[in-house]
């Protein structure tokens, strides 16, 4: 059966784990690339982004790395340039990059605030900004936008501003949806519930008494399918909005959250 990504050109932003295991971003450019898509990883960390292409290349698969910061428009606008010059096109942008910081509009301050705003969703702002001229000119692209259930309800703990962005990345893909359904684009997005990845570890754990054991069999239990999802969850809801076999759906939120949004509690 033929991989259902072969010869697609995927950039894959926040392509490195935040730690040890596998994080949404690695675990969605590895399956890319198993599907037979070619990789462009980029990631602020470069030597993880660097791990996340040795994987790729030790399965034979083909991986490109640079170290970006998507928050910055020099870096994308060199990043598009780099995908560009080494393989001419860029059918899907995976937008992975976010970051956590807990508290409320009392507890967080202006920098902790301007610094989420920033990665999470100036970011996404500029990958489209300089990603959807060249699959405006191809006529057809994808767009995959990774938000989460926190942008739908609270799930736990004060998580305003991780909260608000992850929101806005909602209405954000929608408009872009809209404005590029009739120049062959897609946008949709992927809300993960609580999955366990690197990126929960350190941010959180002070949320659950710093143990992480213990956070785990808490979160755990708040899922009501009693286990917490992890990368592989998402990368495969990614996979298959990025395929040609979503090639009619465009402006969705992809819940995959094991039903804890629909918990009333």
């Amino acid at each position: 059966m033929k991989p259902i990504m072969e010869g697609k050109i995927v950039i894959v932003t926040g392509a490195g784990s935040a730690g040890p295991g596998w994080g949404n971003g690695k675990a969605a450019a590895a399956l890319y690339a198993r599907e037979g898509a070619k990789v462009f990883a980029v990631d602020r960390n470069l030597e993880a982004a660097e791990e996340t292409r040795d994987v790729i290349r030790s399965e034979g698969g083909i991986c490109e790395v640079m170290a970006v910061d998507v928050a910055k428009r020099e870096d994308v606008q060199a990043m598009v340039a780099a995908v560009m010059a080494r393989f001419g096109r860029i059918d899907v942008l995976h937008n992975n990059v976010g970051i956590a910081e807990v508290g409320g509009p009392v507890e967080t301050s202006e920098e902790s605030w301007n610094r989420v705003v920033a990665v999470n969703q100036t970011s996404l702002f500029l990958t489209c900004k300089y990603v959807l001229p060249v699959m405006e000119s191809q006529r057809k692209g994808a767009i995959v936008n990774i938000s989460s259930v926190a942008a739908l309800r609270w799930i736990g703990f004060p998580y305003v501003a991780y909260s608000a962005t992850k929101a806005a990345m909602l209405a954000f893909t929608k408009n872009v949806a809209m404005q590029y359904a009739g120049s062959g684009i897609r946008a949709n997005c992927v809300l993960p519930g609580m999955m366990d990845t690197p990126m929960i570890r350190e941010p959180l754990k002070a949320s659950y008494g710093g143990d992480i054991e213990e956070m785990r069999q808490k979160r755990d239990a708040q899922c009501p399918m009693g286990h917490m999802g992890d990368a592989w969850d998402v990368a495969h809801a990614a996979l298959f909005l990025a395929s040609d076999a979503a090639r009619y759906i465009t402006g969705v939120d992809l819940i995959v959250d094991g039903g804890l949004s629909l918990k009333c509690d």
